[in-house]
């Protein structure tokens, strides 16, 4: 059976894994000059290859989608994971939070190990060819630098990302496409991105790129204790990230939404306010709050932000364990860690493949879920790569195109 996957990126490459193991001529495509580039800008900062939750406790991460993505997610769990970057020669930890890295902590020598594990199976890989649809008798259609290439193969596994940071090669472009072939397709929205704030100039200026560290933040009755980030925008980080659905959400229906930030989370109100007692009042504002429990200099400035600074020790130490932070907007969809929206549930079968567009499956960021940080991501667009693998043989099958495997 001849396999064109469109898409180098981890989803893809995981289905080429399973149909090239299972004998498949197959041949991965992409846009870029090179496979896997999201996947290394992810390790830049420490592979975080997915996470020891196992259960509910790990499909509750996927929200809406949890049930949907329940099958794949049990084929391929995170102990599978595991075994299988190791089985590339990448020995992996776990660290405090249940994150799971290889020792390594980059991405480069996975990908590497894993890029000629499949050049030994027999998989080819294309460059520089970026997908536009198909031609009138059903072929795929490339632009490429010596223009348009047409390629019909048994069976095509989508795997294109969803539409954040375009430069490293899922720019969504493929939405249209479908959208003109009938499929059903939710808008794509950050996920896992930073919020727009509407600083002072004054603020802005002293404190981008400052971190604010261990701070609870809280929003809609979830709380998420994590750092997050002062930019010249707004506020991101990993902290924000656990909240990027609700918060979302409600900006898209109200406008805007207030975040809550407890700036000594490991003190109740009553220790806030006892310790700002002890500090002479006609100390300024800045060395009170640093003499008494301390708060940085970009937390006085958070205070500040917010409106006047009560003066009464009582109100401020409430101010201090629930400070408002207007957020206006969500960050750019390019500069999101990931993507909400893509190919609609109801848009594929159990085996991921497109029921208006029979033999085309889709995998990965292209599909519509979202989870936060945290090693949930790659997991799960790893699992949808390889049932979309699994899915692609199981109909090639079917249709008599790929015989059942000898006993």
């Amino acid at each position: 059976m001849n396999v064109v996957v469109i898409g180098g990126g981890p989803s893809g490459l995981a289905a080429a894994e399973v149909l090239s193991d299972a004998g498949c001529d197959v041949t991965v495509i992409d846009r870029m000059p090179t496979m896997g580039r999201k996947l290394l800008m992810a390790g830049r900062s420490g592979l975080n290859l997915t996470n020891v939750e196992m259960g509910p406790s790990l499909l509750g991460r996927y929200g809406a989608a949890a049930e949907w993505l329940a099958p794949a997610l049990a084929a391929f769990s995170p102990s599978d994971m595991v075994h299988w970057a190791e089985g590339l020669g990448q020995r992996c930890f776990t660290g405090s939070s249940g994150r799971v890295f290889p020792d390594a902590m980059k991405a480069s020598p996975l990908l590497r190990a894993w890029l000629r594990r499949l050049a030994e199976q027999g998989v080819q890989f294309r460059t520089g060819l970026r997908w536009t649809g198909w031609n009138a008798q059903g072929a795929l259609r490339f632009d490429g630098p010596t223009g348009e290439e047409c390629v019909t193969p048994d069976v095509t596994v989508l795997a294109l990302g969803g539409g954040s940071w375009a430069r490293l090669g899922s720019d969504g472009h493929w939405t249209q496409v479908l959208l003109t072939r009938g499929v059903s397709v939710a808008p794509l929205r950050p996920a896992n991105c930073g919020f727009r704030v509407e600083w002072s100039s004054a603020f802005r200026e002293r404190f981008a790129g400052t971190p604010l560290k261990r701070v609870t933040l809280s929003f809609g009755g979830e709380k998420s204790r994590a750092e997050a980030v002062i930019t010249e925008r707004g506020l991101e980080g990993g902290g924000l990230y656990a909240l990027a659905a609700p918060l979302r959400e409600a900006i898209e229906r109200d406008g805007e939404v207030v975040l809550r930030i407890d700036l000594r989370p490991d003190m109740d109100v009553t220790t806030v306010a006892e310790r700002l007692s002890r500090v002479r009042a006609r100390e300024s504002l800045s060395n009170r709050l640093r003499k008494a429990l301390p708060l940085p200099p970009v937390a006085v400035g958070l205070l500040r932000e917010a409106g006047e600074v009560p003066s009464d020790t009582g109100a401020l130490a409430h101010q201090i364990k629930a400070l408002p932070v207007r957020l206006v907007g969500t960050d750019t969809l390019d500069r999101a860690i990931s993507t909400a929206g893509g190919v609609r549930q109801e848009a594929v079968d159990q085996r991921f493949m497109l029921r208006a567009l029979p033999g085309v499956f889709v995998c990965g960021e292209m599909l519509d879920w979202e989870a936060p940080t945290g090693g949930y991501l790659l997991q799960a667009v790893m699992a949808t790569g390889r049932a979309a693998g699994k899915g692609a043989l199981a109909w090639g099958r079917e249709k008599n195109r790929w015989p059942e495997p000898v006993a």
